[in-house]
């Protein structure tokens, strides 16, 4: 299984959109035919310039009267929130969280829709399996944290859970092995065990 760090990996690319142009009723039957609460609005070019929600059609509908006759350009909510393919998946998921949306549009460097990520999407990352999460947390102690044959560090995986136990060449080192551990794709928690020497031992 690869490894899911950013947008690109996890995103639906064959993305579903909307023309400035479309009709109310139009706007209706799509979100119904894809079973989606919003899709993005285009302009004439592809840019993504807004997302039509389910609210948006709600509060058009019970507002004027004039619904029939709306467009997708008139109702949507602009600027639409987007994330670019290259965009780190905790970043997405950050995004997602704190704007309370479950789909974002997907762009490249010209605004132009590229896909589109879902909260599911960003959970894939959450089904790594346990042995390749364990096989790159002990490369990058062996070649990036820690000194080589300088410090024997074990790590088991279950659940996407960490456990680290052993012995470190500093006991300082303990705080960066467990957040640099926490970034790597599929961890869900880090848990350490490494037992700090105690003060003056072999001192007599």
């Amino acid at each position: 299984m690869k490894h899911l760090r950013i947008v690109d990996d996890v995103m639906t690319h064959a993305a579903v959109s909307l023309d400035h142009g479309t009709a109310f009723k139009d706007i209706v039957e799509a979100l119904r035919m894809w079973n989606v609460s919003a899709l993005p609005v285009l302009s004439g070019d592809g840019r993504v310039i807004g997302v039509v929600s389910e609210a948006d059609l709600l509060l058009k509908e019970q507002g004027t009267g004039t619904a029939g006759v709306t467009t997708a350009e008139r109702l949507m909510t602009r600027p639409a929130v987007t994330v670019t393919k290259d965009a780190a998946i905790p970043a997405a998921a950050r995004l997602m969280a704190h704007s309370h949306l479950k789909r974002l549009p997907v762009v490249d460097g010209d605004g132009r829709l590229t896909g589109v990520v879902s909260r599911g999407d960003l959970l894939k990352v959450y089904l790594r399996p346990d042995a390749d999460i364990a096989a790159e947390i002990r490369e990058m102690i062996t070649y990036q944290l820690i000194p080589r044959n300088s410090v024997e560090v074990h790590v088991h995986v279950a659940n996407g859970v960490v456990y680290l136990y052993g012995s470190l060449p500093e006991p300082t080192l303990e705080d960066a092995v467990v957040r640099a551990v926490g970034t790597v794709p599929g961890v869900v928690d880090v848990k350490a065990d490494f037992p700090v020497p105690a003060s003056g031992a072999g001192q007599s």
